[in-house]
């Protein structure tokens, strides 16, 4: 199964994906670790490294699901393009694929945690608020099917609700 997470920088995906990840067993693929490292390896900045990080997340993920292993998608995935890339992989590996959107419905508190998250991705910026603002209104034109999730809940449970929709889909 392919597990694509979305939301706004900020909103706890990161968090929710990794306790999926620990909870099912399975791999792992973070869009900003990949951009940061290519900035490292001499890539600048002025190149389309994001979405060549999404590209490289996709390798990724198409390797891990080809030697049978479930994954999960940590990106922000705010645009169709971006969501397409991971049905059309789905598609391709003949796997099923479930979307959550995590929802930061509390903009005061979404704006709190944001000014204080420290993430540790060597060389890679916290987006400023206006940038996240942007994501989050190119979130709301989304209508395909998905799980949506409250940030203000705990983390263990939104997990606890994505693995019990990966179980209802094993069904």
């Amino acid at each position: 199964m392919l597990i694509v997470m979305a939301g706004p920088p900020g909103s706890g995906k990161s968090t929710i994906a990794a306790l999926v990840s620990r909870r099912l067993g399975c791999a792992l693929v973070s869009v900003d670790p990949i951009e940061a490292a290519m900035w490292t390896a001499g890539v600048s900045r002025d190149q389309p490294t994001g979405l060549a990080a999404y590209v490289v997340a996709e390798a990724v993920a198409r390797e891990q699901l080809r030697l049978g292993h479930d994954v999960i998608i940590d990106a922000v995935n705010d645009v169709e393009a971006a969501r397409q890339q991971w049905r059309d992989l789905a598609r391709v590996a003949a796997v099923d694929v479930l979307f959550v959107e995590v929802v930061a419905s509390d903009p005061a508190e979404h704006r709190r945690r944001l000014a204080e998250r420290r993430r540790d991705i060597e060389g890679f910026p916290e987006p400023d608020w206006e940038s996240v603002r942007a994501r989050v209104r190119a979130l709301s034109d989304w209508d395909g099917d998905r799980i949506r999730l409250d940030f203000r809940n705990e983390p263990g449970a939104n997990a606890d609700a994505i693995i019990a929709a990966v179980e209802r889909d094993r069904e």
